[in-house]
């Protein structure tokens, strides 16, 4: 099971985010169970639970982890693909955000933009990679700073803006033949505090 994957295509991203999947996928991703095992936890009759297993199971989103007899009756175990999943702007193609229609450094939609396409490319990199079999070269820093003032916030933007683009300077060659673009996105935002996560209502259908 991978620690988490992208979701690219509108109708598996359609599919994963109704509830009663959206529940099941949480439930798969703790272990291996069949509709009979699911439909307890979830209070819904084995039949509608196999049936959106099916769905999911159509999208990718789980994948068949065993069988075993249980009496008369063959059960399909069946698994999430991933832990946890992300849905790519390319799911939402003719409506993703572009950043390179405007360009504001102090806008948050900017920011959000920036985020919604560095989704989809490290996205689309890690589908190619997978199909290729090929290790994706990343990397990704992440960290807090608490600032005592505006003052020194504005000061360490300055700095930060100064540093990355001297190292832009110092290492770009863009006359390189054999070399290979990459983005480089920083970002500073307020730091969010986690809230719990409220139970999601099963709505049969």
């Amino acid at each position: 099971m991978l620690d988490v994957t992208v979701i690219e295509d509108a109708d598996a991203a359609a599919a994963s985010l109704d509830p009663v999947r959206a529940r099941l996928l949480a439930e798969l991703a703790a272990g291996p169970a069949s509709a009979a095992m699911l439909a307890g936890k979830v209070g819904l009759p084995r039949q509608k639970v196999n049936y959106h297993l099916k769905t999911l199971e159509r999208h990718g989103l789980v994948e068949l982890a065993g069988e075993r007899r249980k009496g008369n009756v063959t059960e399909r175990l069946m698994r999430a693909t991933a832990a946890s999943y992300v849905i790519s702007p390319v799911a939402l193609a003719a409506v993703q955000p572009d950043p390179d229609r405007f360009r504001d450094q102090l806008s948050a939609r900017w920011l959000l933009a920036l985020g919604a396409r560095l989704v989809r490319d490290v996205g689309s990199l890690i589908t190619g990679a997978t199909k290729a079999r090929k290790r994706l070269a990343t990397y990704a820093l992440d960290g807090e700073v608490r600032f005592a003032s505006a003052a020194d916030r504005a000061a360490f933007v300055q700095e930060l803006t100064a540093g990355v683009s001297a190292l832009v300077r110092k290492y770009d060659a863009p006359d390189a033949e054999e070399g290979r673009d990459h983005r480089i996105v920083v970002a500073l935002h307020p730091t969010v505090k986690d809230q719990p996560t409220p139970p999601t209502p099963l709505v049969e259908k």
